[in-house]
């Protein structure tokens, strides 16, 4: 009786275990519980998937693909210019923020005077 798959597992027949990966150019894996011999045939053709969370693994490039625009109402904020990088317009709102420890810099958020895109650059 072969074993049983499970996605790119292979499970003991008898039993039921999880069989290990076969080990350089043995022609069998042996079952850790009841010593079923399942030939390393069996792994030839298992194709792995594997799939990872999108915020797994963050970068400024989906960090900037993820800025936000804000609607300044009721605070006025200075301008300053500061070329945005969406519409290219050269004049912008900007807040500074201590967004990190005390002992790092802070975070510069700037929001275009035209578009309304944010963004943001840490000092």
């Amino acid at each position: 009786m072969p074993a049983h798959k499970i996605g790119s597992l292979l499970f003991c027949p008898q039993c039921g275990t999880l069989l290990s990966a076969p080990t350089d150019d043995a022609p069998t894996v042996e079952c850790e519980q009841c010593h079923h011999l399942e030939p390393a045939s069996s792994y030839e053709n298992i194709e792995i998937i594997t799939h990872s969370h999108p915020d797994a693994f963050p970068s400024a490039l989906r960090q900037k693909r993820m800025t936000q625009t804000k609607i300044h109402q009721g605070k006025v904020l200075p301008k300053v210019s500061e070329k945005c990088p969406v519409c290219g317009y050269m004049e912008a709102y900007y807040e500074e923020k201590q967004m990190r420890s005390a002992d790092e810099g802070s975070t510069i958020l700037y929001t275009c005077v035209s578009c309304k895109h944010g963004w943001r650059v840490n000092n």
